[in-house]
């Protein structure tokens, strides 16, 4: 390999590790990149985000029914993100970090988020969901940290979402289900 091209391949790498390092949220960064970048054995990209769709989901240490449950998800709708696949079974990994495998016809590709759930239980005030994608929009509801909506659409800088009947905008980074910067499509 000609010493120019491997220079530039070792640039283009120092740099997307500069980028990853030096980002707030360096775990969902990690994982749009990845996402353009990587797909699995279904065809569908690596790392995506899913919900349960169930309200017992168990999340094995290995993929197979013989491989202990390590978790037990009573939450459907619950956002967890796909990091690996292995025939029908799904390595996830919820918003705590826990990660382990569960049976694909458990999730749904139905998008979920979770709002600020880097907030619960820290006395943080609510954030409003927005009648529009903008700071200067009418609140249409105030959202805890923890809450989980459905996601409707997003633009890269806000969700539309709906939680309980209420339907509005939220800044994407505000939540936990969704890539900084992803596109989600009705």
């Amino acid at each position: 390999m000609p010493a120019f091209t491997k220079s530039r391949g070792l640039l283009a790498l120092s740099l997307l590790g500069a980028l990853l390092a030096s980002s707030p949220s360096y775990t969902q960064t990690e994982g749009a990149v990845a996402q353009v970048l990587k797909r699995g054995p279904s065809g569908l990209p690596l790392p995506r985000f899913v919900s349960l769709k169930s309200g017992r989901v168990n999340m094995r240490v290995g993929p197979g029914t013989q491989y202990a449950v390590e978790w037990l998800y009573l939450k459907p709708g619950l956002p967890v993100e796909i990091i690996q696949e292995y025939d029908n079974w799904r390595r996830v990994r919820d918003m705590d970090g826990a990660e382990g495998w569960i049976n694909q016809a458990l999730l749904s590709g139905q998008r979920t988020g979770i709002v600020a759930p880097w907030l619960k239980g820290k006395g943080k005030a609510a954030l409003p969901l927005m009648a529009e994608p903008n700071e200067g929009a009418r609140a249409v509801a105030q959202l805890e940290p923890g809450v989980i909506g459905e996601v409707t659409v997003c633009n890269g800088d806000w969700c539309r979402m709906t939680f309980a009947g209420h339907e509005g905008w939220i800044r994407q980074d505000s939540l936990w289900g969704v890539y900084p910067g992803e596109a989600v499509q009705d």
